[in-house]
């Protein structure tokens, strides 16, 4: 495959997801809108903590909203992607935010019923399907959008519907500014790394090419931690490509003791340091330090600054320039990246072996 032939590219890429990689600009200025013209339950405003649940394209919304407003929100916000809820949801003062692209993912319908069960106010983001019914039955808001594509590819509706939630609900600032910045910032960086433009002048198609065989380890920090997982699983899910990630400073205390060893996985791997001007100076620091560590030991560096004033810019410019990456580490791979039949083989045997007790 050569990344310059548009024309095979379009033929492999046969359910169109490069043009919904296009389309996230469009995404989060389309949810921020939608999320503003929520008349949400005032008493909603009083909770004492936020749990959202989901998994996969769905949960990394959550993911990326608690990087972003760490510093900004008092409210605890925690992620689940599981079965459970923890102990601590109990009662009105606990609020519940489901995030399910289709309403029907089974973890995500175990633990809102289990919020329900306890008493926790809820609210669901879903396109509709099962969770959206439990939430109209139990007289729960349902922020419900029409975007079709695979959940993943609906990052700017799962972020930027939480972002829009969590500001009606008077857990944070105004971020429509903000919102209006990330996607002219996205808009202008897809200019140089589109379909059209060359390989030797496409850093995204550039840099596809040098992880390409290789083993990616995508390293990220503070509000962009989040995104470096975002990362790992595009490789996964677009690609068909092993990918791991790791979140600094806690990558300084264990994985760069184990850079050299095996030989194999050192000289196959390549380290994507997603990184911030945003930075505190000790973190700054860090990153130097750990670059000397691993160019120490042989192994394959690059760094990849976020564009934008913003931290929601840089985080949101990141996520769409390493779309386009995995995107065209699938056409490297020759694989469509649309499609995810392990994880459709996996729902296949489990609804063999009974419906999950919720």
């Amino acid at each position: 495959m050569h990344l310059d032939d548009s024309a095979a590219i379009q033929r492999l890429d046969s359910n169109s997801m490069l043009e919904r990689i296009r389309e996230l600009p469009h995404q989060c200025t389309a949810a921020w809108e939608q999320s503003q013209t929520l008349t949400l339950p005032p008493d909603y405003r009083s909770v004492d903590d936020v749990t959202i649940v989901g998994m996969g394209g769905s949960a990394i919304g959550g993911a990326l909203l608690q990087g972003l407003i760490a510093e900004g929100c008092e409210i605890p916000i925690s992620v689940v992607r599981d079965y459970a809820l923890p102990a601590f949801v109990q009662g009105p003062d606990s609020l519940v935010i489901a995030s399910s692209y289709s309403g029907n993912t089974e973890e995500t319908l175990s633990s809102f019923e289990q919020a329900q069960a306890r008493n926790a106010r809820t609210l669901a983001i879903t396109t509709g399907g099962k969770l959206a019914e439990l939430a109209h039955e139990a007289g729960a808001p349902v922020v419900q959008f029409d975007y079709g594509s695979q959940p993943r590819a609906a990052i700017g509706y799962s972020l930027t519907l939480l972002l829009g939630v969590s500001h009606q609900l008077g857990f944070i600032r105004n971020y429509a500014a903000d919102v209006t910045e990330s996607a002219q910032v996205m808009e202008a960086w897809q200019r140089e790394i589109e379909i059209d433009v060359p390989r030797g002048r496409n850093l995204a198609k550039e840099l596809a090419g040098q992880i390409h065989g290789n083993l990616p380890v995508i390293y990220g920090a503070g509000f962009l931690a989040a995104v470096a997982n975002r990362w790992k699983t595009q490789f996964n899910e677009n690609a068909k490509h092993w990918a791991f990630f790791e979140v600094l400073p806690e990558l300084n205390h264990n994985a760069v003791v184990g850079l050299g060893i095996p030989d194999v996985i050192r000289d196959a791997g390549i380290v994507l340091m997603l990184r911030s001007a945003r930075d505190p100076q000790r973190i700054q620091e860090r990153w130097d330090v750990t670059r000397e560590l691993l160019s120490r030991e042989g192994v394959t560096v690059k760094e990849i600054y976020g564009r934008g004033e913003s931290p929601l810019s840089q985080m949101l410019s990141l996520i769409h320039f390493g779309d386009f990456v995995s995107f065209y580490v699938a056409m490297l791979n020759e694989v469509d990246p649309t499609p995810v039949e392990a994880i459709a083989f996996l729902k296949e045997r489990l609804a063999e072996l009974g419906t999950v007790l919720h």
